[in-house]
């Protein structure tokens, strides 16, 4: 599956303009969001914790047009708590995202 990394920067941009400061400052505020709710969800054991993380990962990445990530954190609040798959292809999409 093909993540537009891209899409977070014009999602940034459009928000604030071309302030490349600001948009550096929400992007890493971003990510450190991300990969936040991807820990929790690798922690998380009941479905209560699981879903939890996952619809905020899904509304997280629904704030920025990251419609990728939110497809797969529904299909992640929709899977079984500590789904490795699912936590495995998540770290994937945001490590794609680190590298834009």
């Amino acid at each position: 599956m093909s993540y537009d990394s891209g899409a977070l920067h014009a999602a940034l941009a459009a928000a604030v303009g071309e302030d490349q400061a600001l948009i550096a400052d929400l992007r890493i505020a971003f990510m450190e969001s991300a990969t936040h709710h991807v820990d929790l969800l690798s922690r998380a054991r009941c479905d209560a914790n699981w879903e939890l993380a996952a619809w905020r990962l899904k509304g997280l990445a629904a704030s920025f047009g990251l419609t990728a990530l939110m497809a797969m954190a529904d299909e992640a609040a929709q899977s079984a708590p500590g789904d490795p798959r699912i936590v495995r292809q998540l770290r994937a999409v945001l490590e794609s995202l680190r590298q834009d």
